[in-house]
């Protein structure tokens, strides 16, 4: 097995090394090395995934990396059912992203060209070290990594302001997030002495309660920045301003799944600060239907999957806070096919409208375009929760989880938001693929596009529709096979078979009820949306303005920063203090040497005179003394 994993990790290392270091000769050709580095790397990773069904498992160390007394921390892979599922799970999505960038990047500069699949193979492998690590450094090294390779692909078009902005705004945010990791990082180091998952987890209940309470908090805070929950989740939006095939990446695969991986791999100690966990669902709970409703009145393309990947993290957090870790993850396993799609075929509108993100610009699209059309249809089903599709599987074991682990409020948040969610979505479906053409000049520039893009489109549309059918396998399904690793009890009794089944029921007609409600504004227009966003104009005018959160932030927090910057310490401490005291002594000895130059003319007789004064002075000073 180890040879495979090796593979699946590193073969996209390979390929990123290659396009790098000959980026001059790759040029246009670049995707040759790239996609099937990919690709092979997500053969190896499903090589991986068969061997662990079949019961293998590996925790072993490549070579030694950081021996420092007994400070000692190898380069070394675990590989179990979590890491399994995750490798498979990123490198199959990344496979068919790539492939697609193939046709969307057609028109980048050679060097362009090269340098955007060199970050991407880059990108794919900081987060499959990341989910493949068997130590807490080593993550952190895939941690970091996927956070540089964020920053450099969503300001991939750093000649845009808004695009350079925005991923100085990425790095800085989840740097702050880090910033908490870190420093729980050295507080399992300082008390359990040891950065190795097999150590830690083993010794997990050495501490006190409160202890691994603060250890669990400062790692979730790393988990809010990278996976975008509030109150750090403001770079997400804006990381839109990057090719739509990242933002495929990030919102699906890679970055934003990171924390919630992070927290289910530490199940062990999560299980034993109950407080934490709450604080993890409350935190889900809130970003799920808070992001939500943002959603409701934007009308950017791609930030509306923005705050939808936001909201559905917020769901995955639930999940893994209310104690169904394996919930949490089979949620990030179907949600990487359906907004990985989605994603995809808002960067094919793009392609075709020449970067046209407003809906409100659109319609009818889907005479036009019916693979992007209808593939986006099936995403929008299961992020819906419309069975048979995916969503609809995962979804509701986080909100049952939720339910019967006595969450009620939180279910409650959850099924609200599964109602908003259908709404949103299809008020985007309409919007953009029904009704009829609002621009006639970009109806007409209106194509399908090339089957580069659309082969993918229909891979993960399949996946959107059949990947919530692994829930059930034999032993419990995918969730069953995670449970191995992550130690639940599946089973809530045959008592409680029926509650279930009308949790089932409602949260079902909550998704079915949204559609309805988007088809009646958006396609009859009973109501008239423009008549109700008159009517409640000060809750649209919040909604639309997104709760004025950056506002706030900007006027509470960076502009005070940069202010006192500005003024404090650069003006007063710099300029006034610092340069004030070092100007201050050159001006002093400069008027010292224009004092002692009067006396230095070179100038015989006007020696011989102060000599004369001089002794004139002393010799009377010697009459009077």
């Amino acid at each position: 097995m180890k040879l495979w994993v090796l593979g699946a990790v590193f073969i996209p290392l390979l390929g990123a090394a290659v396009n790098g270091i000959f980026l001059w000769i790759t040029k246009k050709k670049a995707h040759l090395i790239a996609v099937p580095a990919l690709f092979a790397s997500c053969i190896c990773s499903l090589v991986v995934l068969s061997k662990v069904l079949g019961g293998a498992h590996a925790d072993f160390d490549l070579y030694l990396w950081i021996p420092v007394g007994k400070f000692v921390v190898p380069v070394g892979f675990l590989i179990d059912e979590l890491s399994a599922v995750m490798l498979a799970t990123v490198s199959f999505v990344a496979a068919w992203i790539h492939l697609y960038s193939i046709g969307y990047m057609e028109h980048e500069t050679p060097r362009g060209y090269a340098k955007y699949f060199c970050w991407l193979n880059l990108f794919t492998f900081f987060m499959l070290l990341l989910v493949s690590a068997n130590n807490f450094l080593l993550m952190f090294v895939g941690w970091e990594g996927v956070g540089l390779c964020s920053y450099l692909l969503i300001g991939y078009w750093y000649e845009k302001a808004s695009a350079a902005n925005a991923g100085m705004k990425a790095f800085v945010t989840t740097r702050l997030g880090d910033l908490g990791f870190m420093i729980g990082l050295f507080a399992i180091y300082k008390y359990y002495g040891s950065l190795m998952f097999a150590n830690v987890f083993s010794h997990a209940s050495i501490l006190s309660s409160s202890l691994i309470t603060v250890i669990t908090l400062l790692l979730f805070v790393g988990a809010v920045g990278k996976s975008a929950q509030f109150p750090l989740y403001v770079w997400l939006p804006d990381a839109m301003e990057g090719p739509t095939p990242v933002s495929s990446l990030i919102h699906a695969a890679t970055m934003v799944t990171a924390g919630v991986y992070m927290v289910a791999r530490c199940h062990a100690l999560y299980n034993l600060a109950p407080f934490s966990a709450e604080i993890v669902a409350s935190i889900g709970a809130f970003t799920a239907l808070f992001a939500a409703t943002i959603a409701l009145v934007n009308n950017d393309l791609k930030r509306v999957l923005a705050y939808s990947t936001i909201s559905q993290l917020g769901y995955m957090f639930i999940g893994v806070g209310v104690g169904v870790y394996a919930a949490g993850i089979f949620h990030l396993f179907t949600h990487a096919f359906f907004k990985g799609l989605m994603f995809l075929t808002a960067g094919s509108v793009m392609h075709v409208l020449h970067g046209e993100l407003n809906m409100q610009k659109m319609g009818g699209l889907i005479k036009k375009m019916p693979i992007t059309g209808w593939t986006f249809v099936v995403g929008a089903l299961a992020i819906s929760g419309i069975p048979p599709f995916s969503g609809f599987w995962s979804k509701d074991e986080i909100l049952a989880g939720a339910f019967f682990h006595g969450h009620p409020v939180v279910w409650i948040v959850g099924t609200f938001t599964a109602f908003l969610t259908a709404f949103y979505m299809f008020r985007l479906i309409f919007l953009t693929f029904f009704g009829k053409p609002r621009d006639a000049h970009l109806y007409e520039m209106a194509h399908e596009s090339p089957p580069v893009m659309t082969i993918p489109l229909i891979v993960l549309a399949i996946g959107s529709a059949l990947a919530g059918f692994f829930a059930l396998g034999p032993h419990g399904g995918i969730v069953g096979f995670l449970n191995k690793t992550l130690g639940e009890t599946v089973a809530h009794g045959k008592e409680a078979a029926g509650v279930g089944h009308l949790l089932l029921i409602i949260s079902v007609a909550m998704g079915v009820l949204g559609i309805a409600l988007a088809y009646s504004m958006y396609i009859r227009r009973v109501p008239d949306p423009v008549v109700m966003a008159r009517t409640l104009r000060p809750i649209y005018t919040l909604l639309y303005n997104k709760y004025y959160v950056d506002e706030v932030y900007f006027a509470f927090i960076i502009n005070p920063l940069v202010g006192g910057s500005r003024y404090v310490l650069w003006k007063f401490m710099d300029v006034a203090i610092i340069d004030g005291v070092v100007n201050g002594i050159g001006r002093l000895c400069r008027l010292v040497g224009s004092g002692v130059r009067q006396f230095q003319t070179g100038y015989i007789p006007d020696y011989v005179w102060m000599i004369l004064v001089g002794a004139v002075v002393i010799y009377w000073i010697g009459i009077l003394f």
